[in-house]
């Protein structure tokens, strides 16, 4: 993957790009940003809600992929000078490992690629996470409404 030479790859981190915290922020880092990819890392931790003796369940490689998928919306929100929103996660396709479990310490790659992105807010990106003996794929379609706020409010 090239890097854009327009804009730098890492102007923040991974933490100012995701509408999470404390035990839900789950990517570590970003490696590469470019239109339509992102490459993020991480670390499987043993200190969150999915660790379990040790290890953490693989499905939760969605959780890890749609956590890329945010960082990347943040990524180019912020470089269009907008906040960070939330989105939504609304499924799964395609969902393909071949692990069971990950070990907790694995470190974990993540690159999502945009195929489709809608004027109304839904998008789907084609994910891959890999690290050492593990490689996971698969397609999330996901939902960023313009105004959070309003839509949550018309949901209630």
């Amino acid at each position: 993957m090239e890097q854009n030479p327009s804009s730098p790859a890492q102007p923040y981190s991974a933490e100012e790009l995701v509408p999470h915290s404390g035990d839900m922020s789950l990517v570590d880092e970003v490696l590469e940003v470019q239109e339509e990819t992102l490459r993020a890392q991480l670390t499987v931790r043993d200190d969150g809600i999915f660790s379990r003796n040790r290890r953490v369940p693989a499905y939760v490689g969605i959780e890890y992929m749609a956590q890329s998928v945010a960082t990347f919306s943040g990524y180019h929100a912020r470089q269009a000078g907008k906040p960070v929103q939330l989105g939504f996660l609304l499924g799964t396709r395609r969902f393909a490992s071949n692990v069971a479990w990950f070990e907790c310490g694995s470190q974990l790659q993540i690159t999502v690629e945009r195929l489709l992105q809608a004027e109304n807010g839904m998008a789907t990106f084609e994910c891959r996470l890999s690290g050492k003996g593990i490689e996971q794929t698969a397609r999330l379609n996901v939902y960023q409404p313009d105004n959070i706020e309003e839509y949550l409010k018309e949901k209630r």
